[in-house]
């Protein structure tokens, strides 16, 4: 049902377990993901920013266990043993146009819902493909005192600011005990043999015009390159459409930067906003 100001709201779209068919999920009378909105001419709700809120660092949004500079990959699935977890979707702006180079930066707890605070296990970023779509191949997460089961994602759209929040499943027990769970971040799951397979549609305050095309990158979306050592900075100043490789150095604002995972610079992706990107040095 539309909300006062006109949104659509997803809390009571997005209540309970159900298998999806051929047709989207629809439930309680709203629209289950945010693409099936394509073409009614409302606003979409914002994706909530919510967080952790576990001890001693509830003021903190990413909550605990947070680690910054995740490898670019989008399976970790070989990390260890668990239920195999597909998530996919998409990451639309408030006129419901997908945003493509959107980063998504993933992390989560294993099979015996333990965070891996010394590598990158189960920890992992990527992006928006030119359809604003993105794909996480991933387990099940464990579960821990305190909390309900979930997967933590930051999400971070071309020059905008960065939101940090987190996805359930239905169905959980522990849903309706953990003081964190929101169930308008409930995923849509459902049984594909052995696999389960979620979806969910984030949502940016990002502004644009019913029915003209989404915002893309004037580069290439940073896709994965050698990283076998630092190389000889192209240029030494940050410049957009530059390729950089992990070990380059360069300046943006007088400031030094090193990059930690090799991509293709784009605007809105200058070093002091992308700390999975680079560092300063």
């Amino acid at each position: 049902m539309p909300t006062p100001d006109g949104m659509i709201s997803r809390k009571s779209v997005l209540k309970a377990a159900a298998a999806l068919g051929a047709a989207p999920l629809l439930v309680g009378g709203g629209v289950a993901l945010a693409r099936d909105q394509i073409g009614t001419g409302e606003p979409l709700s914002l994706t909530p920013e919510c967080h952790d809120g576990d001890a001693p660092t509830i003021e903190q949004t990413e909550g605990p266990y947070f680690k910054p500079n995740s490898p670019l990959r989008s399976s970790m699935v070989n990390d260890g043993p668990g239920t195999h977890l597909i998530v996919s979707g998409f990451v639309f702006g408030r006129a419901c146009r997908p945003i493509s180079g959107v980063l998504l930066d993933f992390w989560q707890a294993d099979n015996n819902g333990d965070y891996d605070n010394v590598t990158y296990t189960f920890r992992g970023h990527q992006f928006t493909d030119a359809n604003g779509a993105y794909k996480l191949d991933t387990i099940v997460p464990g579960l821990y005192p305190g909390r309900t089961r979930h997967i933590h994602v930051k999400l971070q759209a071309p020059g905008r600011p960065i939101v940090t929040t987190q996805l359930y499943f239905p169905g959980e027990p522990r849903n309706s005990t953990d003081t964190i769970y929101d169930a308008r971040l409930l995923m849509n799951v459902r049984q594909n043999g052995n696999t389960r397979e979620g979806s969910f549609d984030f949502v940016l305050n990002v502004a644009q015009t019913p029915g003209t095309p989404s915002p893309t990158p004037t580069t290439p979306t940073p896709t994965a390159t050698n990283t076998g050592g630092p190389t000889t900075p192209p240029g030494g100043t940050w410049t957009p459409g530059t390729l950089y490789n992990a070990g380059d150095r360069v300046t943006y604002s007088g400031v030094s930067y090193t990059c930690l995972q090799g991509h293709t610079a784009m605007a809105g992706w200058e070093p002091p906003n992308v700390p999975a990107l680079w560092k300063r040095s």
